[in-house]
């Protein structure tokens, strides 16, 4: 839609607050927003210069708008969120929080299990959680069991097959960790006693259990059952000790959460703190993928917001946030503070944000791509020290060879400078000049035509060349290596595909660097993007038609009929060893006949 063509729309939508989406021709639904005047809102993305490439797309596929106007702004902000969560279109800001957080449930059954699980049923059961850390969930789930004695075991027992006396106690009874509800040995109304302290400790109220069996250590001294008492003493100190170990923030803070907001130049981390009795019982940081750059900060957070307390089940009544935003509910209150205790949240707040997005960046580029100048300089001396390198790696390639189903070699080259990938210097080859399938000899090739090329062209050599693969690979490289001349000029190692050890010319035994050292992870890294670009580069020839495998070649023998025999027997040289009867199996009798002779009359 272009400015003329809103302009003769723009008079017609009204200056209230509400919802607005955009529909492309075929009336897909391409963004959802909410503004406190609808016309100023949308006007804006017409009339405003707009230099993001994203923001600039959906203006182009605009084609239809619809509004719908609410009572308030606050309103707006529930329609708005309600349709998101429904319709989830494509330009609008994306949680990336699919994975499956663990959960405490408490089974809705006679004399309830408690146990630990990632998925949740509408079956009655009461889940508490999630949690954000699994140790976190089985640490609480090994205190209760050490501490409430439980049962665990999966047997029935209503009331009428325990009248029945259809079961007897196990060894857990007899250790003391269940009391034998199955026998009768204890009540229901006894056993859902114990399940009130479970359910305050899984909330982080932990204050509640501890003066209850306090009252309970008193009454067994006071009627001198000592030995009891010395059990609840036990259990009063292991509590004591997992409360003292939780992060104690203000014990007058109570049903508390806190929410803050970073962003980098493509995505937006929102970190989630929940806090009951003064105890931060859970704490959460979501990636959000930033779809267009209108998106101002307060409505991610507030988006996100709405969507955490309701994923982490919320009870707060209050929310610590560093800027006025909309709230889910009108019962919630707003704080952004400026001193004391509840800003000292907010920063801890926003520090755990920014060291997730730091994890997340090392962890996506194996601690190489997203780090800093010093520790990518860092790196490349401790990788130059480790090879003993006469100069600082600041340009690497890599090279490796593949073919497909035993026919069609190709190659690939990836270029890595400071320590970052050089997407641009990367290189796919096909292979000219080697007949069949020879790693060896393609590998001769490929780097004769790289370094001959950069020859030609008076380009500057790598410092290091690395060859994916063992003593083989290396030496067909360094054929072509000293065919140029270039002996001496850079350091060529191997690098073997499984044990990731490195071998240099000459050398029988191999560097084996540190599994988790710097060095070996940027190798590592490398070795892993030339796989990928190779693999790139076979799916995209595949797609076009460009490889065929042997079998497609037999006249008669089609794609189809190719791929089923692959799918049952993975490569062609399997194929090639097979009877005509079991090749009849796959694709019947007469391609049978065909690929059986074709095979065998080839010898």
């Amino acid at each position: 839609m272009t400015k003329e063509e809103f302009g003769v729309i723009a008079a017609t939508i009204p200056h209230q607050p509400g919802v607005y989406k955009y529909y492309t021709e075929a009336h897909e639904l391409l963004y959802i927003g909410k503004a406190k005047d609808l016309r100023k809102r949308v006007s804006s993305y017409f009339y405003r210069s707009v230099d993001n490439r994203k923001t600039l797309i959906l203006v182009a596929l605009i084609r239809h708008i619809e509004y719908t106007v609410t009572p308030s702004e606050h309103d707006a902000f529930l329609l708005e969120r309600s349709l998101i969560k429904h319709y989830q279109p494509r330009y609008n800001i994306e949680l990336k929080d699919d994975k499956s957080f663990p959960y405490i449930v408490i089974k809705n059954e006679h004399f309830p299990r408690v146990f630990f699980t990632r998925q949740v049923l509408r079956d009655g059961s009461e889940y508490i959680g999630p949690f954000t850390s699994v140790m976190a969930a089985r640490e609480l789930l090994d205190l209760i069991k050490e501490n409430i004695p439980l049962r665990n075991c999966i047997l029935p027992l209503s009331p009428a097959n325990i009248a029945k006396g259809k079961f007897k106690v196990c060894l857990e009874y007899h250790l003391g960790n269940c009391n034998g509800p199955c026998e009768g040995h204890q009540t229901e109304d006894n056993y859902n006693d114990k399940l009130q302290y479970i359910r305050h400790i899984l909330r982080g109220n932990i204050a509640a259990v501890l003066r209850s069996l306090r009252d309970e250590m008193m009454a067994l001294a006071a009627d001198t059952h000592f030995e009891k008492a010395e059990i609840i003493k036990h259990k009063i100190a292991a509590l004591q000790q997992y409360q003292q170990k939780a992060t104690v923030v203000n014990p007058k803070l109570n049903n508390i959460d806190v929410v803050t907001l970073i962003k980098d130049s493509q995505h937006a981390f929102v970190n989630f703190m929940m806090l009951q009795n003064g105890t931060i019982i859970y704490a959460n940081t979501t990636q959000i993928e930033q779809k267009i750059e209108e998106e101002a900060d307060e409505d991610i957070l507030a988006l996100a917001y709405a969507h955490l307390r309701e994923r982490f089940n919320s009870i707060a009544t209050e929310v610590i946030a560093p800027m006025p935003i909309s709230l889910p509910t009108q019962q919630l209150t707003l704080t952004v503070p400026k001193a004391g205790d509840k800003k000292n949240l907010l920063e801890m707040s926003l520090k755990n944000a920014a060291i997730f997005r730091d994890e997340l960046r090392r962890k996506k580029s194996l601690m190489i791509e997203a780090a800093t100048d010093q520790q990518a300089l860092a790196t490349l001396q401790a990788l130059q020290q480790a090879l003993q390198l006469p100069q600082l790696p600041t340009h690497i390639e890599c090279f490796d060879n593949s073919n497909f189903q035993g026919a069609y070699p190709v190659a690939a080259m990836v270029c890595f400078r400071n320590g970052l990938a050089s997407n641009k210097e990367y290189r796919h080859y096909k292979i000219r000049t080697v007949e069949g399938i020879d790693d060896f000899a393609s590998m001769t090739e490929i780097v004769h035509r790289r370094y001959k090329r950069l020859l030609d062209e008076q380009k500057p050599l790598p410092q290091l060349v690395i060859i994916d693969g063992g003593k083989g690979q290396l030496g067909a490289a360094l054929k072509s290596i000293a065919a140029l001349g270039l002996q001496g000029r850079m350091t060529v190692v191997g690098l073997a595909k499984r044990e990731e050890s490195i071998f240099f010319p000459g050398d029988s035994t191999p560097l084996q660097l540190p599994y988790d050292s710097a060095p070996h992870l940027l190798l590592r890294r490398i070795r892993d993007e030339v796989h990928r670009f190779g693999i790139t580069f076979h799916r995209q020839l595949r797609s076009k038609g460009t490889i065929k495998n042997e079998l497609e070649t037999i006249p008669g023998i089609g794609a189809a009929t190719a791929t089923e025999l692959l799918t049952a027997f993975k490569s062609v040289k399997k194929i090639k060893t097979l009877t005509q009867r079991e090749l009849t199996r796959i694709i019947g009798a007469s391609r049978a006949s065909i690929v059986y002779r074709y095979f065998h009359e080839q010898g």
